[in-house]
C-alpha cells in the first residue's frame, strides 16, 4: 500500500483581548494573527510572523465587563460601540483570511497560553459565522509544547523561566496584534529547541 500523504500544518499565532473570563457574557474586543510556521513529515519552517497577519477591534457584544480585565489592554469599549466591528463580519473576515493564507495545509490556531484566546475565538467563530477553520481542535498551547520539551511539569512553566534564547526579543504589549506576532516567534523558537539536553525530539 502506498504510505498515507499527512497534509502540512499551517500554525497561526493568534491572540485575544477581551473585558472578561468567559465569552457570551463578556466579550472579545480585539482580535490579532500572525502566519507563524508550517510543519510538514520533514519538519518545521519559519514564517516572516509581520508578512501575513490580521487585526480587528470589535464591538462589544454585552455590557458587562471586569475592569480589570478592560484595563489589561487599554481598548475603550465606548469607542468600540461606535467603532469596533461587527462581530458576525470580523469574524467572516478571519475565516476567509485563515482559508487564504493556510492554502494547501490544514490551520492550527497556536498560543501562550492557548486556553483563553482559543475559547473566546471559537465560542466567537461558532457563534457568528457556525463553524471555525481550526475545527474543533486545531490548536496547540506553547505552554505544553515547552513543558514536554523541557520536561516539567505544565504549572512551573512561565515565560520567566525559559532559556532567553527561546523568547521573542519583542515587548509583549498587550496589543493583540503585536503580541501574535511576538508569540509566532517563541513558536518557532519552541519547534526548533531541541530540548535542554538536546535530545527531545526536533530538528535541533
Amino acid at each position: 500500500m502506498p504510505a498515507r500523504r499527512i497534509k502540512p500544518s499551517r500554525y497561526i499565532s493568534v491572540d485575544v483581548e477581551a473585558d472578561g473570563p468567559i465569552p457570551g457574557p463578556y466579550s472579545m474586543l480585539s482580535l490579532g494573527a500572525a502566519v507563524a510556521g508550517t510543519q510538514t513529515a520533514d519538519g518545521f519552517t519559519a514564517a516572516d510572523p509581520e508578512r501575513q497577519t490580521f487585526y480587528r477591534e470589535l464591538r462589544p457584544i454585552s455590557e458587562e465587563f471586569v475592569p480589570e480585565a478592560l484595563a489589561v489592554s487599554g481598548l475603550d469599549r465606548a469607542r468600540l460601540r461606535t467603532d469596533g466591528a461587527e462581530p458576525a463580519v470580523a469574524l467572516a473576515e478571519f475565516s476567509a483570511w485563515v482559508a487564504e493564507v493556510s492554502a494547501g495545509a490544514q490551520p492550527v490556531m497556536c498560543g501562550y497560553p492557548a486556553s483563553y484566546d482559543w475559547t473566546f475565538l471559537y465560542w466567537y467563530l461558532i457563534r457568528f459565522t457556525g463553524a471555525s477553520p481550526f475545527g474543533h481542535s486545531g490548536c496547540l498551547d506553547m505552554k505544553t509544547l515547552y513543558a514536554t520539551k523541557a520536561g516539567l511539569p505544565l504549572r512551573a512553566v512561565a515565560k520567566g523561566t525559559m532559556p532567553r534564547r527561546l523568547l521573542s526579543r519583542r515587548r509583549h504589549t498587550h496589543h493583540a496584534l503585536d503580541d501574535a506576532v511576538e508569540q509566532a516567534e517563541l513558536l518557532a523558537n519552541l519547534m526548533n529547541w531541541p530540548g535542554p539536553d538536546g535530545s527531545a525530539p526536533g530538528p535541533g
